[in-house]
């Protein structure tokens, strides 16, 4: 289990091999292996191995015959694959992967707690800057008992 949040966002770029580079307080919990899957939002999961293992094993502990609940666990991991750091702090985004999340140039990478997202840089924008009021769906949360 990591001991380190990954917090803040980060603009980089992403290579014409299909690779971009993990800012380097992000680098130093990611050791081993990663596994890289679909998010939710259309963005990228960046997890630490054992991280997504212990979510997977959440989803896995679901009920099975809910036609809902394979559907959520397919989601998140059909189409994930294991990666690794290379030498120069990059990691490698199949193009399944980069073209579901609408990763072409300019990558934002946000830390959220246990994982990193991957979001185009415009996508990111849009998101962080608009929509629903944040106080507002705080309080929401906060009545429902969730927050």
């Amino acid at each position: 289990m990591q001991d380190s949040m990954f917090l803040g966002d980060h603009q980089h770029t992403l290579d014409s091999k299909g690779r971009v580079s993990l800012p380097a307080r992000f680098r130093i919990a990611m050791t081993g292996k990663l596994v890289v899957a679909k998010g939710l939002d259309k963005c990228l999961y960046v997890y630490p191995a054992d991280e997504y293992v212990r979510f997977v094993s959440d989803l896995i502990a679901r009920e099975d015959f809910e036609p809902r609940v394979r559907k959520v666990r397919r989601f998140f991991t059909a189409g994930a694959v294991e990666v690794e750091l290379d030498s120069a702090g990059r990691i490698g985004l199949p193009a399944n992967l980069r073209a579901w999340a609408g990763l072409s140039k300019d990558v934002a990478v946000t830390g959220n707690g246990n994982r990193i997202e991957l979001w185009d840089s415009e996508v990111w924008s849009q998101y962080s800057e608009g929509g629903e009021n944040i106080e507002d769906l705080a309080q929401e949360l906060a009545d429902a008992g969730l927050l």
